[in-house]
């Protein structure tokens, strides 16, 4: 496919080749640029949600977005327009840092690459060739789009619950889906030829996106499910009974003096000192992210 075919996807991929490359050599560049809660919410670097898709970890990380930016790009472009892509990548790109944003902002999180752009030009491509097949993640294995969007949305809820890889699974998600929406958008003919196909991917991002809006530090589903029953009735919750029993021992603790406290209560202590610092490590990334 020559260059003057698909001349959008060619910029995309050279501009975000040299500036990555220069985030290579410069740490410093990338730290002015990259995807950061603090600097976006609290200095107004709004230009960081744009600009970190343009840096990557390294050159493997590198690669591989642009090579599936490539495959897909190309023919979304030669398909919609040039226009038409670039408003797909970026929407996708600005979608897939908008879920990290809520998720993070009350603690620190930085991460940079163009996996969110590249995961709405996926979506894209699925809603505008439904009957074509991909490769399940990178595997000599092939399988319907609609079947591979579904699997893919919830491998990465998977990898997110088991905090797999240093990766930003979030940011995947919510770029997916902006490029599933805004393609829909433009392209109505799409959805209406591909109605369940679009409402069974839509439903499934939905429900995920809230479930991540209410529940950023993927807690088990018990803490995100409502009951409807009084909470005159309603028999303690686990984390209820746990947090009395902690009140009970703080309390003797400054009556009595923690010498005072039985072998089971000093194990019920350590217990939660345990879960709140394994939660607190969880929160806060050890490295960038890799998205």
């Amino acid at each position: 496919m020559a260059a003057s075919e698909i001349p959008c996807t060619v910029s995309v991929i050279v501009a975000t080749a040299l500036v990555s490359i220069q985030g290579f050599r410069q740490p410093y560049f990338s730290d002015r640029y990259l995807f950061s809660v603090r600097e976006i919410l609290a200095g107004k670097e709004w230009h960081r949600m744009i600009t970190a898709a343009f840096l990557h970890a390294d050159a493997a990380h590198l690669i591989l977005n642009m090579v599936t930016l490539y495959l897909f790009g190309s023919l979304i472009e030669q398909h919609l327009g040039p226009a038409r892509f670039l408003a797909i990548y970026f929407a996708a790109v600005i979608g897939g840092n908008l879920l990290p944003l809520w998720m993070h902002r009350q603690h620190e999180y930085r991460a940079y690459g163009a996996s969110g752009g590249v995961c709405g030009l996926v979506f894209a491509f699925i809603l505008l060739f439904p009957g074509a097949s991909l490769s399940l993640f990178m595997l000599p294995i092939w399988i319907p789009g609609w079947l591979y969007g579904l699997l893919y949305l919830g491998g990465s809820i998977y990898a997110m619950r088991r905090q797999l890889g240093n990766i930003g699974h979030e940011a995947h998600i919510g770029g997916a889906l902006a490029g599933l929406w805004i393609t829909a958008a433009m392209q109505r003919s799409a959805v209406q030829e591909n109605r369940m196909l679009f409402a069974a991917l839509s439903a499934v991002g939905v429900v995920l996106i809230l479930y991540l809006l209410r529940n950023p530090l993927m807690l088990p589903l018990e803490a995100f499910r409502r009951t409807s029953s009084s909470p005159l009735t309603r028999k303690p919750s686990k984390p209820q009974k746990e947090s009395a029993e902690v009140d009970a021992i703080l309390d003797k603790i400054s009556r009595e003096g923690i010498h005072s406290l039985t072998a089971e209560e000093q194990a019920i202590l350590n217990g939660v000192s345990k879960k709140i610092r394994s939660r607190a490590e969880s929160r806060r990334p050890q490295s960038d992210l890799i998205i």
